[in-house]
C-alpha cells in the first residue's frame, strides 16, 4: 500500500476537477445530450402521469406521490435497460419489497406494476 501525502492528493483532485476540462467534455456531449432528454422526457412525463392516475384510483394520499414515483421510476429504468420476462418480474418483485418495507402499500405497488408496467408477478421455479 502506497502513501499518498496530502499534496499529492491535493495535486490529483485539481487535476480531476479542471472546470475548463469538464465544461470542454459537457460542450462536445451537449447536443446528443439535449436529444436524448428530448426523446426520453415525453415517455418519463407520460409513464408518471399514468402512475398518478392509479394513484388516484387507489386513494393514496398526496404527501405520498413522490415514493410511488420512484418506485415507478426504477422500474422504468429497468425497462430502458432491456429487461423483460421472468427476469423483469423478479427485479420488480424485489422493488415491491424494499418499497413495502418503506411503508408503502403493497396493493398499491402491484397496481403500478401490473396496470402501468404489464409486468406480471415472477414464476417460480
Amino acid at each position: 500500500m502506497s502513501n499518498i501525502n496530502p499534496a499529492q492528493r491535493i495535486a490529483k483532485w485539481n487535476a480531476k476537477y479542471d472546470t475548463g476540462r469538464i465544461k470542454a467534455t459537457l460542450d462536445e456531449l451537449r447536443d446528443r445530450m439535449y436529444m436524448n432528454v428530448q426523446s426520453v422526457f415525453p415517455m418519463l412525463t407520460s409513464m408518471e402521469e399514468q402512475v398518478r392516475q392509479t394513484l388516484d384510483a387507489d386513494g393514496v394520499s398526496v404527501i405520498q406521490y413522490p415514493f410511488y414515483l420512484s418506485f415507478g421510476r426504477e422500474v422504468w429504468a429497468r425497462i430502458r435497460r432491456g429487461m423483460s420476462g421472468n427476469s423483469l418480474a423478479l427485479e420488480v418483485a424485489t422493488l415491491v419489497a424494499k418499497w413495502t418495507a418503506r411503508g408503502l402499500s403493497p396493493s398499491t405497488l402491484e397496481n403500478v406494476r401490473f396496470q402501468v408496467f404489464n409486468v406480471s408477478a415472477p414464476v417460480g421455479p
